[in-house]
Order: structure tokens, then C-alpha cells, then sequence
């Protein structure tokens, strides 16, 4: 069976002060119809430059990307519109993303619009129905963004990325600025539209307890580059890579009587700025050996489905 999306070696590079930084570089993964694929890491490895790399909100360096079997690495304009029904995205910020002057049903409504597929009163009910099945009141129907809270605004955000019956979500960080009571209620709403539309997700966040939750698959990235990727349960039980082991130990117990000792990372982080062939990792690493590492690092399946970027991962492990 065609996965929905493959990304094959893809690579987004920025030209700044002092070279070429790569903030995404070489990913390859897919995602079959109705999945969710987690991407973590730290801030500033690159989880959402891979996002808006893949809906062609920033443009591709190189690499490719196959959507239901279809190379749309280079789309025309016409081919952008076409993708644009099938792949959206959800922002981490729910204010920053609404237009102030837009009401809920504006806002709602405006992919409905730029489609031209409906007329104004389908469009209407069509609002409503998204509404409803977001849980958001029909009440607040002409509400503006200021008159809400933060998870009516995420709820409106998911309602204008479902408008057009999309295929695959980017969740950029959808429950980072939500309180944890709001956070629960977005998470439970993401998966019951999943079982019910079949949408497949790719939720980028950095909290490890939410990503564990909704992700079938967890990708683990640090400095633009994947180091490790296997199946939620999986990598939770058996981390291999010395950055993942460090970032699940950091997750706090909610047993006071099991102890946890975080494992602490030191050392200088390597600048994605022409960085040099080998680990990236190595600078703060407790497992680095020089010579070892400085060598390009592939990333091997040691467990199956269970693929890990490091030299030193048969030994440790």
C-alpha cells in the first residue's frame, strides 16, 4: 500500500552571517493515511522548518516528497492550490494566528471562500457544522479572537484547518500555549476527528508526556538531522540514542516513591551554521568517542522499525 506522504532526504538550508545554516537536513520518513507521527526534540532542531518545508510554506533546498504516490517536491501554482485541500496546518499560537478583525465565522469561513466550491448559504452551514464538531458554541459565532479564551481560539484553528477536508495536519505545537485542562481537551478532540476523518498528523511539540499520547510513531530530531525514530512504545522503552535516553529522563515521575535521576547534558552545542561531517551530538555526549564520531553517522534499523543515528548505539545498548 502507497504511503500518504514519503519525505525522502529532504534538506532546508538558510544563508546567513557566516554561512549556510541547515536547520533541516536529510529527513526521510512516511506516514500512512489515518497515523500520527511525533517529532521532538529541543528548540531549534528543526521540527517546524520540517513542517513548513513539507507544506511548501518555505521553500525546498533539496530532497523530495511523494504525496499519495505523487512527486509534489516542485509544484505549480495550480498544483499548490490543489495541496493546499489536502494539507493544512494547525499554529502553536491560537492568537497570533486569527486575524484580529476576522470573526470566528470569517475566519472559518475564508478556505471555504477562496475554494469557491459552495454557495453562501453552504458555506454557512458548512460553518456551523465545523462549529460544532470542534465544540465551539454557535453563540460565538460573530465573536473576534480577543473575546476568547486560548482553547476557543486553538478550537477555531483546528475548525479553519478542517475546512477543506484535509488529508494530512501539521500540528505545530497546537497545546504549548493551553493551559493542561485545555491541552487534554484539544488532544481528545485531534484524535476523535482522526478516528472519525481518518487524517493522518504530524504533531511537532517538545513535550515528551503529549507526544507519547497521540504519536503512533516518534521521530526524534536534534540539529536538523533525525537521530532516532521507532514506534511510541518502543522508544519509550527502549531509547537508544544518548540524546533521547537524556530527554525521556527528564520527563518528571508522577510516583514520589520511584526515584528518577535525570541524566544531565553538558558540554557546548554545535553550531548548525556549516556544521562538520560527524555526530552533532558529540560535543555533548557521555558515550562520544572522537574518533568514532566524527565520522557521518547513519542511521541503522537495530530493532525492527527501530532506526538510530549513532556509532556507539550497539555498544551502549
Amino acid at each position: 500500500m502507497t504511503a500518504l506522504l514519503e519525505v525522502k532526504n529532504l534538506k532546508k538550508y538558510f544563508t546567513v552571517k557566516g554561512g549556510v545554516l541547515h536547520a533541516v537536513d536529510g529527513i526521510s520518513f512516511t506516514l500512512d493515511k489515518g497515523k500520527t507521527l511525533g517529532v521532538v526534540g529541543e528548540s531549534g532542531c528543526g521540527k517546524t522548518t520540517l513542517g513548513r518545508t513539507i507544506l511548501h510554506l518555505l521553500d525546498i533546498t533539496s530532497g523530495q516528497i511523494f504525496f499519495e504516490g505523487k512527486d509534489i517536491t516542485r509544484p505549480n501554482k495550480k498544483e499548490l492550490r490543489a495541496l493546499r485541500e489536502d494539507m493544512q496546518i494547525i499554529f502553536q499560537d491560537p492568537y497570533s494566528s486569527l486575524n484580529p478583525r476576522k470573526t470566528v465565522s470569517e475566519t472559518i469561513m475564508e478556505p471555504l471562500i477562496m475554494q469557491g466550491k459552495m454557495t453562501k448559504a453552504e458555506m454557512w452551514e458548512e460553518t456551523k457544522k465545523l462549529m460544532d464538531t470542534v465544540g465551539l458554541a454557535e453563540r460565538l459565532y460573530n465573536a473576534y479572537p480577543h473575546e476568547l479564551d486560548g482553547g476557543r481560539r486553538q478550537r477555531v484553528g483546528v475548525a479553519r484547518a478542517l475546512a477543506l477536508k484535509p488529508k494530512f495536519i501539521v500540528c505545530d505545537e497546537p497545546v504549548s500555549a493551553l493551559d493542561v485542562s485545555i491541552q487534554a481537551q484539544i488532544i481528545n478532540l485531534l484524535l476523535d476527528l482522526q478516528e472519525e476523518l481518518g487524517i493522518a498528523y504530524m504533531f511537532v511539540t517538545h513535550d515528551l508526556s503529549v507526544v507519547k499520547y497521540i504519536s503512533d510513531d516518534i521521530m526524534v530530531m536534534y540539529l536538523g538531522q533525525m537521530v532516532e525514530k521507532a514506534s511510541s512504545s518502543e522508544l519509550f522503552q527502549k531509547p537508544l540514542h544518548p540524546y533521547t535516553q537524556a530527554l525521556l529522563s527528564a520527563i518528571l515521575e508522577p510516583d514520589i516513591h520511584k526515584k528518577t535521576k535525570p541524566i544531565i547534558v553538558q558540554g557546548e552545542l554545535t553550531s548548525p551554521i556549516n556544521p562538520k561531517p560527524g555526530c552533532r551530538f558529540m560535543n555533548r555526549c557521555r558515550f562520544a568517542e572522537p574518533k568514532k564520531c566524527r565520522e557521518p553517522q547513519v542511521l541503522e534499523e537495530l530493532y525492527p522499525n527501530h532506526f538510530v543515528a549513532c556509532c556507539r548505539s550497539k555498544e551502549i545498548n
